[in-house]
C-alpha cells in the first residue's frame, strides 16, 4: 500500500513544474512560400480516432499567422541531442531569420501538408486545423493529425521535457505494466 506523502504549500504559478501535458517539440509551419519553425510545450493529445491534438500557439509568435492562414502545420519530436536547437529556436523568431538555415536544420516535404518534416527530428505529425473556435480567444488550435512518421529506433527516445526557469526534465525509464490492463485499454 502507498504511504501518505507530506506536502506544503506551492506557488500556483509553477504548477507547470508538475503538469506539463507532454514533450517539448517543433512546429513547422509553411504559407505562400514563407516557411517557419517554433518551440512549443503547451499541447495535449485530445482524441485518439480521429487523432486530435491541441495546440497553444502564442498569437505573438511568429508561426501563429502562419499557421492560421494556412490552417496546417508538422508537429517534430526532437530528442535530447537537439536541446540547443530547441532552446535557440524559442529565443528567435522567424520574422527575423531563415531558423531552418539559422539552426541547420533539413526540411524535407511532408506528403499531405505544405508544411515540413524536420529530418533531424525522431517523428514528424501531419496535421491539419479541425477546430478553430478558440483560437481567438485563447490561442488553442485543435490539429488532426493525418499523416504520421516515426524513426523505428529507438521506441522509446530521449525527449525534453520544460518545467519552466530554463529547466528541462528527460524523459524517465519505461515501466511495462501492460498485464494490469484490460485488453480493450491498451490503445
Amino acid at each position: 500500500m502507498a504511504k501518505a506523502i507530506a506536502k506544503r504549500d506551492f506557488p500556483v504559478w509553477k504548477a507547470r513544474r508538475f503538469l506539463e501535458p507532454g514533450p517539448v517539440v517543433l512546429v513547422s509551419s509553411h504559407h505562400r512560400g514563407e516557411t517557419d519553425v517554433m518551440t512549443l510545450g503547451w499541447h495535449v493529445v485530445l482524441a485518439f480516432s480521429p487523432s486530435l491534438v491541441g495546440l497553444m500557439i502564442s498569437a505573438g509568435n511568429h508561426s501563429h499567422d502562419l499557421i492560421r492562414k494556412s490552417g496546417e502545420c508538422v508537429v517534430n519530436l526532437p530528442t535530447t541531442d537537439l536541446t540547443e536547437t530547441v532552446i535557440g529556436i524559442g529565443n528567435t523568431t522567424g520574422a527575423d531569420i531563415d531558423k531552418f538555415a539559422h539552426f541547420g536544420l533539413t526540411a524535407e516535404p511532408a506528403e499531405t501538408v505544405a508544411a515540413p518534416l524536420i529530418a533531424e527530428c525522431h517523428a514528424s505529425f501531419e496535421c491539419r486545423l479541425a477546430d478553430d473556435a478558440l483560437v481567438a480567444s485563447r490561442s488553442f488550435f485543435v490539429f488532426e493529425v493525418v499523416k504520421a512518421h516515426v524513426a523505428p529506433e529507438p521506441e522509446h527516445p530521449e525527449t525534453l521535457h520544460y518545467v519552466g526557469e530554463g529547466r528541462f526534465m528527460v524523459s524517465g525509464k519505461v515501466i511495462d505494466r501492460s498485464e494490469l490492463f484490460r485488453p480493450e485499454m491498451l490503445v
